[in-house]
């Protein structure tokens, strides 16, 4: 049995804006602490992400024990503070994909901010802990599993090996900054995570419950909001099933904790893969 090892955690504090890259931690039922509790959303309250506006990549948030301090990662614009509070609004019912659930408006001055940045106006919401976004029943583990603002799933999990085969298929290689994981391991065979059905860390157990149907932000420069046809052209060529190009694998977390880089990760159950 190959050991598997935890070598780097993200956490998205706003949604679609670039992640964070932790040393440690703490799993909460609807994802990392602090992750996908903040989305923008047009005037219509439905949410907007780098499918369509790709500048969003080049917001940088940086995260402390109060705040989230929002950089652009190019232009000279001051940076925004946002407290990690919840917000003393009203909340409003938000669209993201096939639900809908209430959210509380940040501020006014965080809804300018962003609205100048990216050229378009949009607020910035907050998924107070009563707002209940349930996890897609066809997959979930309980009736009570359920999901911050992140698309589907609270985690994501990809293995260094499944990258680092691609990019050997790749003129360009590229990081796993594109696949926006939760959790990256290494110590197995390449797409070692579309297998594990069940694991173990530091007391935590985690369900690998559905494969990670990838999109057109993998093509998006995290670094310059460039778009390009890689890495989905490369990846139809051997990771396609159906009109879907898999690559990672969604996971639902049945209990609480803490998980740090270079813990080991404890296959207790393996599961056919949907590519086999």
């Amino acid at each position: 049995m190959s050991n598997l090892i935890i070598t780097a955690l993200y956490i998205y504090p706003i949604k679609s804006l670039s992640g964070i890259e932790v040393a440690k931690a703490k799993v909460e039922s609807r994802g990392f602490q602090n992750d996908r509790r903040f989305m923008l959303v047009d005037e219509n309250n439905q949410f907007i992400t780098q499918r369509k506006y790709a500048k969003m990549a080049l917001l940088q948030p940086e995260l402390t024990t109060t705040e989230i301090i929002v950089r652009h990662k190019t232009e000279a614009v001051s940076p925004l503070k946002i407290s990690l509070d919840e917000p003393n609004t009203s909340p409003e019912m938000v669209t993201i994909w096939d639900d809908t659930c209430p959210a509380k408006p940040v501020s006014t001055e965080a809804d300018e901010w962003f609205s100048a940045v990216l050229g378009m106006k949009c607020r910035l919401m907050y998924m107070h802990d009563d707002s209940i976004r349930q996890a897609d029943q066809r997959y979930a583990i309980n009736e009570t599993d359920k999901v911050s603002f992140a698309d589907g799933y609270p985690y994501l999990m990809i293995s260094e090996e499944s990258l680092a085969q691609l990019n050997e298929k790749l003129n360009e290689s590229i990081d796993m900054r594109r696949f926006r994981p939760s959790i990256v391991f290494k110590g197995g065979k390449a797409h070692e995570e579309d297998e594990i059905r069940r694991v173990f860390c530091n007391g935590i157990e985690m369900f690998g419950v559905k494969p990670c149907a990838r999109c057109v932000m993998t093509t998006v420069n995290p670094d310059t909001s460039e778009k390009g046809k890689e890495p989905l052209k490369t990846l139809s060529s051997y990771r396609q099933v159906g009109n879907k190009i898999l690559f990672g694998e969604n996971f639902i977390a049945t209990s609480e904790g803490e998980l740090k880089v270079g813990y080991l990760l404890k296959v207790l159950e393996r599961k056919e893969p949907d590519l086999a």
